[in-house]
């Protein structure tokens, strides 16, 4: 209740400490503060990219560790790595593997690559990449899409990629999309083709969210697949998958610091070569609880506030 207090009117108040957030964009060192025995940590890899034309597999995901409580020592220095994405394929060219990210021993995988038309399907990784259209008479039949949550971590880091097998030599198909933190990518749409832009590339898996910023913010979305001649391209998963290219829409590459899988090639007017997008860079997010700026509120009586500055722990 409040009262007079040396000449201020107010109730009493105990400070208390900010959460502080630190964010890597790219790979440095973390000086943990000297109240920390634990930390809560976001830990992203790089997106896999996607295959270029025809017809490519969207990447997978970087692989998305979200955990809680990991012990660390105060005033220490530890080394961050935060992985980059892979590169789109060209004409006829799988992507590549997105690199790995690292944080205090603990590790998520890259995204698996896209997978070419004609096989070998997509790669395996923190989530895998989609397969390439693969139909029966090539002798990359039949493909499936890449593993997820390799390797093995629990919590899971991701989901498998999507698969294009086409069954019949008379039907065609398109790109499958790459797995996400929080779902497996789609398979490819097939049949016949004519007439042309029905076929659209199978979509990415959605990604995943985490608060360790201080924002719901979601992560790790897989790479949408390339579509089948004039078929528009699958929808990159949310969480910064880049969609696949369908005319006249290039692949685009995953966002940068999301982790998000690249989307699968198609021949397009925008993209002539056909090329798939690049996966996006990973990132590295650390909360240390109540190691941040000290705050106050309401209204102070002398006595308090003279303790405090003398304790230099006043934030005017």
């Amino acid at each position: 209740m409040a009262g007079l207090n040396g000449g201020i009117r107010g109730v009493d108040n105990v400070p208390s400490k900010e959460d502080l957030v630190t964010t890597f964009n790219s790979s440095g060192n973390f000086t943990s503060a000297s109240s920390t025995s634990s930390v809560d940590v976001l830990i992203v890899a790089g997106g896999g990219g996607g295959a270029g034309r025809f017809y490519g597999g969207g990447g997978g995901a970087g692989g998305f560790r979200n955990l809680t409580s990991v012990s660390v020592a105060s005033s220490t220095t530890f080394p961050i790595v935060v992985g980059g994405g892979g590169s789109g394929g060209g004409n006829d060219t799988a992507g590549s593997a997105g690199s790995n990210s690292s944080a205090f021993s603990q590790v998520a995988a890259g995204g698996g690559f896209g997978g070419v038309n004609g096989g070998p399907g997509g790669g395996s990784g923190g989530s895998g990449g989609g397969s390439g259209a693969v139909d029966s008479t090539q002798p990359g039949f039949p493909a499936s899409g890449g593993s997820g949550n390799t390797p093995p971590v629990s919590p899971s880091q991701g989901n498998d990629g999507g698969s294009a097998n086409i069954t019949s030599p008379a039907n065609s198909g398109s790109g499958a999309g790459g797995g996400g933190a929080g779902g497996t990518g789609s398979n490819s749409n097939t049949g016949t083709a004519p007439p042309f832009g029905g076929l659209a590339g199978g979509n990415g898996g959605a990604g995943a969210p985490s608060t360790v910023s201080g924002s719901d913010t979601t992560y790790a979305g897989g790479g949408g697949g390339g579509g089948h001649f004039q078929s528009a391209g699958g929808s990159g998963g949310s969480g910064g998958g880049g969609n696949g290219a369908g005319p006249p829409a290039a692949a685009q590459d995953g966002t940068a610091n999301t982790g998000g899988g690249g989307g699968g090639g198609q021949h397009t007017s925008s993209q002539p070569d056909g090329s798939g997008g690049a996966g996006g860079s990973g990132v590295v997010i650390i909360k240390e609880a109540n190691a941040g700026d000290t705050i106050a509120s309401g209204m102070w009586d002398m006595r308090a506030l003279y303790k405090y500055v003398k304790e230099n722990n006043w934030v005017s």
